[in-house]
């Protein structure tokens, strides 16, 4: 730990988004069936991972996704914001923003056609091939060429990319006879598409009024509660949609992650501007409340999942209210720039807790999918604790190099996202490789480190092409 910062910018975003990728890729590649229940999603548990709407509780599986939505709300002042502040039209950013949803929605789209178990059954060469040319596209489709070419050759380059996927993905034949199809999608990428298009212009039209952003918030909540009556207009609202297979208003109610995420991003945006260098017996006293705020905030997050999954709810309300009180009173003073933002995050984060919590019997108590209105806030609040949590072990001890396979997998996570599928498995089929990991699904242990494997070759590849500077944009 040094004495003083040592970054020069904000690595706790960069983080959380790695965390939340990494463990979204880990959650997806353990072995099924013969690991506990709280290692996958609460409502599909072991054995079977069948469906159950009736199944409430909060795992940290649930976690990886709204994790990345708040992240994802965290960098519109970063991006967005510092973009109005040099005067570019709000209109233009608009536009921008809708783009931006058409491309990731057509990445959404691009990659689940290409999916070796989409392209045979069982997988053969040809699919675990045509996984390895899609895996390539994707490079020149979502990241700028890296010769020297003018802009109008760069264009060229990236619309050729698009035309030959397009035409790979309505040629190719599929497993079991099947046709390619808009509506074939991954849901994951679908939704963030939706969240990065609304997300975006609800941010840029509501930069400088904070309580106009939460306004819309309020009129959403309305919409999808008065839905739920045949014959009225939020009713017609909330079933019409020009483009089903790209957008439903449904998809709009994780705006209840999307938009506290951006109030985070703006209070690290302020931290940012506003930093210098501490005094010493400033920076030794916020050494000292960084060690008791790391364990509360880690606390908060790690109790919650616990009493949630376990259904302990009266014991949560007290244990979490009693640790929001203690972190209230260690940060009652803002003696730093420092102390400032952990205050500013620890006291939304405890709101939106709270108010998760307040909500939690509602809808039959926390559930993923549909999402309870408590899970919205509940996550929101969970994931402001969380950078927190980052602020102050890479901002503030500095430590970059412990998080770097974090903070560099955050940086590029469309490439993480579909390394494993697009990329190592495919290579493992060729190479003959994929029937060992059979030897893998003995037990929980090896089960577990099942997913541990593959989540590190995932993350090594991400790794590599973030420090070759090859990033995957929209």
């Amino acid at each position: 730990m040094d004495n003083k910062t040592t970054t020069q910018r904000a690595y706790a975003l960069d983080a959380l988004r790695g965390y939340a990728i990494l463990t979204m890729v880990l959650s997806a590649t353990v072995a099924p069936d013969i690991l506990p229940g709280w290692m996958y999603h609460t409502q599909t548990p072991p054995p079977g991972h069948v469906y159950n709407p009736a199944l409430s509780g909060l795992s940290w599986v649930d976690l990886v996704f709204p994790f990345f939505l708040f992240a994802m709300g965290a960098a519109f002042p970063f991006s967005l914001g510092k973009r109005l502040e040099k005067g570019e039209k709000a209109w233009r950013l608009a536009g921008d923003a809708l783009l931006r949803g058409v491309q990731l929605t057509f990445f959404a789209i691009f990659i689940e056609h290409f999916y070796p178990y989409m392209l045979s059954s069982p997988q053969d060469p040809r699919a675990w091939g045509l996984a390895l040319l899609a895996f390539a596209l994707l490079f020149p489709m979502f990241m700028r060429i890296p010769l020297k070419m003018p802009s109008w050759a760069h264009s060229v380059v990236k619309l050729s990319a698009y035309l030959l996927a397009f035409w790979l993905m309505v040629s190719v034949d599929y497993a079991g006879g099947a046709t390619w199809s808009l509506y074939s999608s991954n849901i994951i990428i679908l939704l963030l598409a939706n969240m990065a298009a609304f997300g975006s212009i609800l941010y840029i039209f509501t930069k400088r009024n904070r309580l106009a952003r939460l306004a819309v918030l309020f009129c959403l909540m309305g919409v999808l509660l008065s839905a739920t009556v045949d014959g009225s207009w939020a009713k017609a609202v909330f079933d019409f949609s020009p483009f089903p297979w790209m957008y439903k208003f449904t998809y709009l109610k994780y705006l209840f992650i999307v938009i506290p995420g951006s109030f985070a991003g703006e209070y690290l945006l302020n931290w940012m501007k506003n930093r210098n260098a501490a005094t010493d017996r400033t920076r030794n006293d916020d050494l000292k409340l960084s060690v008791w705020l790391l364990l509360l905030t880690v606390g908060l997050i790690v109790l919650n999942l616990c009493f949630l999954y376990a259904r302990m709810l009266v014991v949560n309300l007290l244990v979490t209210s009693a640790l929001l009180l203690t972190g209230y009173f260690l940060l009652k003073k803002e003696v730093s720039n420092d102390r400032k933002l952990w205050r500013q995050l620890f006291v939304a984060g405890a709101y939106m807790l709270v108010l998760g919590l307040c909500f939690e019997a509602y809808e039959g108590g926390i559930k993923k999918d549909p999402p309870s209105y408590s899970y919205y806030f509940v996550t929101s609040g969970l994931a402001f604790m969380a950078l927190l949590a980052f602020n102050i072990i890479c901002d503030f001890y500095g430590y970059v190099h412990g998080t770097k396979f974090l903070v560099m997998s955050g940086q590029n996570p469309m490439i993480a996202y579909v390394a494993g599928d697009l990329f190592i498995m495919p290579v493992f089929g060729l190479l003959g490789v994929t029937p060992l990991l059979k030897y893998l699904c003995l037990n929980p242990g090896l089960g577990f480190l099942r997913g541990v494997l593959l989540t590190a070759l995932s993350m090594l590849i991400t790794m590599f092409f973030t420090r070759i500077k090859w990033f995957w944009r929209t």
